[in-house]
């Protein structure tokens, strides 16, 4: 029986999220299909681009959240845990 591989399979493989038999059936399945190796190098590329993605919140929001957590003790009273 022959296996067909998806979009979504090419993209577990990118991930490492694939069994290494899996590995060997998907690489076999994009050296001949053109667009699945296309799909392929191109989520490569979408992976490098978003691990080079930094965020940080806003000064005003890191203030705010200290602010609230301010108004809570560390450790909640019993009567609390348990609601």
């Amino acid at each position: 029986m022959i296996k067909t591989f998806t979009q979504d399979d090419v993209i577990r493989y990118v991930y490492e999220e694939t069994s290494p038999e899996e590995n060997l059936l998907i690489e076999d399945a994009m050296m001949s299909e053109p667009e699945l190796m296309t799909f392929f190098l191109e989520a490569l590329e979408l992976r490098a681009l978003m691990n080079k993605i930094e965020r940080q919140p806003r000064e005003n929001t890191v203030q705010s959240i200290l602010n609230y957590s301010k108004n809570y003790p560390a450790s909640p009273p019993a009567r609390l845990r348990h609601t």
